[in-house]
């Protein structure tokens, strides 16, 4: 090929992406394509100074994840380690333009711990759910279709499935040994004040709690009737050519019997151990799927309508959808950054952030968490 007919192509690859190209999206297993800062119309210094700052700004717990979660949440009534930990690795991201890799930093392969971001995941399996019916509606009450006695009683039985959804449910029982109020308890009182507590009107307060987001999962597994990591890996990572080092784990003692068969129910975080194991690359692909709204390639997964009511703010709290963090000027708001940004996020500063206008996903592993907003401000300033 003559140098004449290289540049043309060179030229023709630059305009097409910078007008709306199609994203790219990579093979399983494949070296993840990339692109030059320069041919995506990226500040590369700029874009250097994001990957330092989020590479001098890890998370200062200890790498010993077990160490960190019990000192993490050490105020937690009966807190303990109830699932499998592991040793994280050190500072990992990717940032992806128009699904092409521009930057990134870290062991992109190393399957570490990822906590709360196993919440959007699990969102997306009731997702999945919804589009296939199983679930008519998120406004239904889920006591229509766990009928075990999760649900019992005047409080529990008003709670719909997008209360659970928004951690809105104000759900009241004990699951798996964890009781609702035990878990991040406020910051006033004791023991005696919190258990005897009378539960909020579910729909009105947004709080934080993996014993109510626990019950989610546990009642999808009966939705489905089958272990929720075989629902995600065939229904959708199977799709997007994640790779097979991913693991979704439950509490050691979290079974449950549907049809006759034992099947362990898992976790949506993991700040008592368990919850999702994952690579940054496949946490990439996963972002991938939301920036193209659901689609990989040519293939729908899930919804644009799904997407769209998770990325919705609750009434509650309007930095939260379907648990996804949303970027709206609420007390978690990154100023100075556009508001229809959204993303994952987990114990130790694990984030998925999904950015449409700027056709952007970022992932970054391990970072102090407070530093989060200071970061992405500085990969958007890379974009001016």
């Amino acid at each position: 090929m003559n140098k004449l007919s290289l540049s043309c192509i060179t030229i023709l690859l630059t305009f097409n992406l910078l007008c709306g190209q199609e994203y790219y999206f990579p093979e399983r297993n494949e070296i993840w394509e990339e692109q030059s800062a320069q041919t995506l119309n990226i500040n590369s210094e700029k874009l250097s100074e994001a990957i330092e700052f989020a590479k001098n700004n890890e998370y200062s717990g200890s790498r010993d994840l077990r160490i960190a979660i019990l000192k993490g949440f050490e105020r937690e009534p009966f807190h303990e380690i109830l699932g499998p930990t592991k040793k994280r690795g050190g500072p990992a991201g990717m940032i992806l333009k128009y699904g092409y890799l521009v930057g990134s930093w870290g062991d992109t392969k190393r399957v570490d711990m990822t906590f709360s971001v196993t919440k959007s995941f699990l969102s997306t399996v009731a997702g999945l759910a919804v589009d296939k019916k199983l679930i008519a509606n998120t406004n239904d009450k889920v006591e229509n279709y766990i009928w075990d006695g999760t649900f019992n009683g005047e409080h529990n039985s008003k709670i719909t499935w997008e209360h659970l959804l928004q951690q809105n449910s104000a759900w009241s029982g004990e699951l798996w040994g964890g009781k609702d109020w035990g878990d991040r308890p406020p910051r006033e009182g004791g023991v005696d004040d919190w258990k005897f507590e009378r539960p909020k009107e579910p729909g009105t307060v947004m709080e934080y709690n993996d014993v109510r987001v626990n019950v989610l999962a546990y009642s999808l597994t009966h939705v489905w009737r089958k272990p929720l990591p075989m629902v995600l890996k065939e229904n959708l990572m199977d799709q997007i050519d994640a790779s097979t080092t991913w693991r979704w784990h439950g509490y050691d003692h979290a079974w449950t019997e549907i049809d006759g068969v034992q099947m362990k129910s898992v976790t949506g975080g993991g700040h008592s151990g368990a919850g999702l194991f994952i690579s940054t690359e496949d946490m990439a692909r996963f972002g991938l799927l939301f920036l193209n709204e659901g689609q990989w390639k040519n293939e729908r997964l899930l919804s644009k309508e799904w997407i769209s009511k998770a990325i919705t703010p609750s009434i509650p709290n309007v930095n939260y959808g379907y648990m996804w963090w949303l970027n709206k000027k609420g007390s978690r708001h990154w100023k100075g950054l556009s508001e229809n940004i959204y993303y994952a996020a987990g114990f130790g500063g694990n984030f998925i952030v999904v950015d449409k206008e700027n056709d952007l996903v970022v992932v970054t592993r391990w970072l102090e968490p407070n530093k989060i907003d200071e970061f992405m401000a500085k990969v958007n300033a890379s974009l001016k």
